[in-house]
């Protein structure tokens, strides 16, 4: 017997906090009956219908998509912009995204149908590096770099330790490029940080998530992550 926003999560419905929120607002029947409680466990026998449509198990997915700038990290849009799961053809099963980057930042994002998976990279407990080239206004200094590190306030919360380092500056057109690694995933985070610290972010790319890097990806390109490389993420999140 698994939790009810468990079995809808691994079955690709939506994530699991999602999930729960379907259950609470009375979108699903179990054996033709409506259920709104958490707590509600069921059996693989049980059928489970969401909006009327039954749900089955899927075979885990797992796809590493190179974001162009722009496309909104979600499954739909009320007002039909572009979202991550258009750029991912020929495949079946109902993908979601992990977590999420802002609409005009680029960059290494994941995709899956698996929602313990997804838990375990996003959740607050399990710290996964997660690397930003972000290319700033002015030049950086050692002074905004140990502020990074150490921690800045954003509404009126302190960030954990990050690691910083400037790539490069153009003293002629007063930018800076740096890297940013972090373990959150607040909303806005990499821009608020350098905001906190006197710099306002141009361009923003998430070049890594943990050991994965884009490699020869395109924006718009994406891949299967590889059985190796799904055990891996798991064996780090756990292990952190």
């Amino acid at each position: 017997m698994e939790r009810l926003q468990k079995v809808m999560a691994n079955a690709g419905v939506a994530s699991r906090r999602k999930s729960e929120d379907l259950i609470v607002d009375g979108h699903v029947k179990v054996n033709g009956k409506l259920v709104t409680e958490l707590g509600t466990k069921v059996s693989k026998t049980d059928v489970i219908e969401v909006d009327g449509v039954p749900i089955y198990k899927e075979e885990p997915k797992y796809i590493m998509l190179y974001k162009p700038k722009n496309v909104i990290s979600a499954v739909s849009d009320p007002t039909d912009r572009k979202v991550v799961v258009d750029f991912i053809q020929g495949v079946e099963e109902r993908i979601y995204p992990i977590g999420r980057l802002d609409f005009d930042t680029t960059g290494l994002i994941l995709l899956t149908n698996d929602g313990d998976f997804a838990n375990l990279l996003t959740h607050p407990r399990y710290n996964i590096d997660k690397v930003y080239i972000a290319t700033v206004n002015g030049i950086v200094d050692t002074k905004a770099l140990t502020k990074l590190e150490h921690g800045v306030m954003i509404d009126g919360k302190k960030t954990s330790k990050a690691r910083a380092k400037v790539i490069s500056t153009n003293k002629e057109k007063k930018t800076s490029v740096v890297q940013l690694t972090i373990h959150e995933g607040w909303n806005h985070q990499v821009k608020n940080m350098f905001e906190a610290v006197g710099h306002e972010v141009y361009r923003l790319k998430r070049e890594r998530f943990s050991f994965l890097d884009l490699g020869t990806l395109q924006p718009g390109e994406w891949r299967d992550l590889t059985a190796f490389e799904v055990d891996k993420l798991k064996k780090i999140a756990l292990d952190e």
